[in-house]
């Protein structure tokens, strides 16, 4: 489809600059709006309204869902997202996530690396749940081969659970817990890559769905006793006489007052208090050992904290309330807040006592929400941007081609994986004029799938992925481990070990060297086992009938089908020439203006016209 990609550049092209500043949502409001946290009167409300609302609070909507808020009023609307008001209880549950059983218990607790599971080995006979070989060559290749196991099977899993928290921010009739869940997973970021548990990554995301509306502070003790933060944030090593002071910055520099609201002593003093936390298995648990009971100085006051007190301590202080809400405000309304509005939004949260869903009521009944100047002026993020595009098309399923987490890592979002414990960048940062390419390359894709797609999660991909192959085709052909295990760019197979490709008799690949174990043979056995017992996600593709609706609409010219199109897609409204220009485009590619008379050859054309629409500026912003 590259001629449709030229079409876009040279035909519809618009200024990422022009995109990024609303397209004329900052105009002059005819009432004051901007800053109005009182409640929008029912008179005001409208299906735009409604619209918003459930871009803001959700992932968008059909037309058809965008009809039914409407006709609630704001109130009724409100209480239907926030609430769940008019969802029964059948309608909420969702099934669990299907694990695929890759864990062992012997696995648990996994060392921090392979030189240390091998250390283990030496020091005890085992490791992993895996027994030394008493003798032969490699006597540790099979702890080795597990450590790697885990690593990937993990990472796989990882994979598997954004696939099933994807479904549910595509399907669930309380879109608001997955948006909460999704602000809360940035806002206590970590990383599987460093937590090396996938179920430690799928509890904390439990606990962001359904706790992720309730009292703010319940669910920051929650994450302080998550065994996802702590082995993400080194509790393992926060011990009495010699303090990590890792979580303790953290939770004051990033999840609750932010920078310059505390001192290094304040740190300091605040990591003593969390000495002693760790967890075993996926259960929180202290070591009273290795606390620090001792008297601390913290934000002015000084006890034998813990590390709940200090939590206590930090959400007396005002800041705290406006960090919080300030962060709220940004995610689900506008980016610019004047000092006053951050005083007011933080007055709000601490009236609520820190409930969240209260205080998002209020800020989703507001006038400053439907304000022009939020309307259509924030830019997508790339979950928001791939949930909502199905979801407006009417899919019931993630499809597996293109890839979810594929495609969200190349627009700079993949779940269970934010870049550092801040957690992802918002608003400009999502946009470049690459991303916005990869963007429009991921509509085509929905348009019209990749046939030649391989699904990563059967293939190493990993840095590691060449040399993995490499072994992989190496030992198929019978080439002994040493040496299809050399590192990929050295001087290849010997003329006495044969060749990559051919066959070797089984007596010289005995032929082998001594050694303990071979890294580069684990990995790739590791791959092996874990593909073996990782259960594979569905690689469908979605299934588009855009004739059909275009017929369901009884459309009957090319700008008609522009206009329905981008009213069920963009939030923003494309100008008279911007429409005219598609429905030319339209037209040309079906050979006529009659769009009943195309009715039996129409897709392709539609197909490309979706392409081309969702690739400009104006459907990134929501």
């Amino acid at each position: 489809m590259p001629a449709v990609r030229t079409r876009f550049a040279v035909c519809f092209g618009l200024s990422l600059s022009v995109a990024l500043t609303g397209l004329g949502a900052l105009a002059a409001e005819p009432v004051p709006m901007a800053g109005d946290l009182s409640p929008l009167s029912a008179a005001e409300w409208s299906p735009r309204h409604a619209a918003h609302l459930l871009e803001r609070a959700g992932f968008g909507g059909t037309p058809d869902e965008i009809a039914a808020l409407a006709q609630r009023g704001p109130r009724d609307a409100v209480q239907h997202l926030v609430r769940f008001a008019g969802v029964t209880q059948s309608q909420s549950l969702s099934a669990p996530f299907d694990h695929s059983g890759i864990f062992d218990p012997g696995l648990d607790p996994f060392p921090a690396g392979r030189p240390a599971t091998t250390d283990l080995a030496r020091a005890t006979g085992q490791a992993l749940g895996i027994e030394v070989k008493p003798g032969g060559n490699r006597r540790m290749q099979p702890v080795v081969n597990q450590f790697f196991y885990w690593l990937r099977a993990s990472r796989l899993e990882a994979d598997r659970v954004a696939y099933w928290w994807a479904n549910r921010m595509l399907t669930s009739p309380r879109p608001l817990q997955e948006k909460m869940a999704l602000f809360w997973h940035g806002h206590f970021a970590t990383n599987e890559d460093k937590v090396r548990d996938y179920r430690k990554m799928l509890k904390q995301l439990e606990t962001f769905q359904r706790d992720g509306l309730g009292d703010f502070r319940s669910l920051i003790i929650a994450v302080a006793q998550d065994p996802a933060m702590l082995a993400f944030l080194d509790a393992g090593v926060n011990v009495k006489g010699a303090p990590n002071e890792n979580f303790a910055r953290e939770i004051m520099e990033l999840f609750t007052m932010g920078v310059g609201h505390y001192t290094e002593r304040d740190i300091r003093e605040a990591a003593r208090a969390f000495t002693g936390w760790n967890y075993d298995g996926l259960a929180f648990k202290v070591t009273p050992a290795r606390h620090d009971a001792g008297p601390k100085t913290i934000l002015g006051q000084t006890a034998p904290f813990d590390g709940v007190q200090v939590i206590d301590l930090i959400l007396q202080q005002p800041v705290t309330g406006q960090f919080i809400a300030t962060k709220l405000y940004r995610y689900f309304v506008r980016d610019e807040v004047s000092p006053a509005l951050q005083v007011a939004l933080g007055d709000a949260l601490r009236k609520h006592q820190y409930q969240i869903a209260p205080f998002l009521e209020q800020l989703f009944l507001s006038r400053d929400f439907y304000a022009p100047r939020t309307m259509a002026a924030r830019i997508k993020s790339p979950v928001e941007l791939v949930i909502s595009t199905y979801r407006k098309l009417g899919l019931t399923t993630v499809p597996g081609v293109p890839d979810f987490n594929e495609v969200t890592a190349r627009l700079g979002q993949k779940l269970l994986a934010p870049p550092t414990v801040a957690g992802w960048a918002q608003g400009r940062a999502w946009i470049t004029p690459g991303l916005l390419i990869e963007r429009g390359n991921f509509v085509l894709d929905v348009v019209f799938p990749d046939i030649t797609y391989i699904a990563q999660d059967r293939y190493p991909v990993v840095p590691s992925g060449n040399e993995i192959r490499s072994v992989h085709s190496q030992i198929r052909a019978g080439v002994d481990i040493s040496t299809a295990t050399k590192p990929v760019g050295r001087a290849g197979p010997g003329a006495s070990a044969g060749m990559p490709g051919e066959p070797m008799a089984l007596s010289n690949q005995l032929a082998d060297r001594d050694e303990d174990f071979n890294t580069r043979y684990a990995s790739y056995r590791g791959w092996q086992m874990a593909i073996e017992r990782v259960k594979p996600i569905p690689r469908t593709v979605p299934r588009l009938d855009l004739s059909q609706l275009v017929a369901q609409a009884k459309l009957s010219d090319p700008l008609s089908v522009v206009l329905f199109f981008e009213r069920r897609f963009l939030s923003v409204e494309l100008s008279v020439a911007a429409r005219r220009e598609l429905a030319a485009f339209l037209e040309k590619e079906l050979g006529t203006a009659d769009i009943r008379a195309a009715a039996t050859y129409s897709e392709e054309a539609l197909r490309q016209l979706l392409h081309i629409l969702l690739s400009r500026p104006e459907y990134q912003l929501g």
